[in-house]
């Protein structure tokens, strides 16, 4: 079963910046990708950034150059470094792995963690 452990969320004011931490139940390479989604109050859960097993990273138009994602497999643990945040970052962000099988995907989630950015 894997788990997914989000933690670093936090209330800071715009301008400033917070880095959220994934920590994974087995070695984050085994993953095909893993990324980070967030969702606000009244509105659908959005894509953030992603990694894949080869390195590769994606972003959100809306985060780019302001956010980063890393990871550290050595901790089990997939990293978003956030700055320059602004208001509309607000919402409870989700860590999130695939992992594909012969009869599928599997994606699994974390539990969340809330970020909220006072203007």
């Amino acid at each position: 079963q894997v788990q997914l452990v989000e933690s670093g969320g936090g209330l800071v004011q715009a301008g400033g910046s917070l880095r959220l931490s994934c920590a994974a139940s087995r070695s984050v390479f085994s993953f095909n990708a893993m990324g980070w989604y967030r969702q606000a109050p009244g509105k659908q859960r959005e894509l953030v950034a992603t990694i894949a097993s080869g390195g590769s990273t994606n972003y959100a138009d809306s985060v780019k150059g302001r956010f980063t994602i890393s990871r550290d497999n050595a901790k089990r643990t997939v990293y978003l470094e956030m700055n320059s945040l602004k208001p509309e970052d607000t919402a409870v962000y989700y860590c999130n792995a695939r992992l594909s099988r012969a009869s599928g995907p599997n994606y699994y989630w974390g539990q969340g963690t809330q970020v909220t950015v006072s203007s």
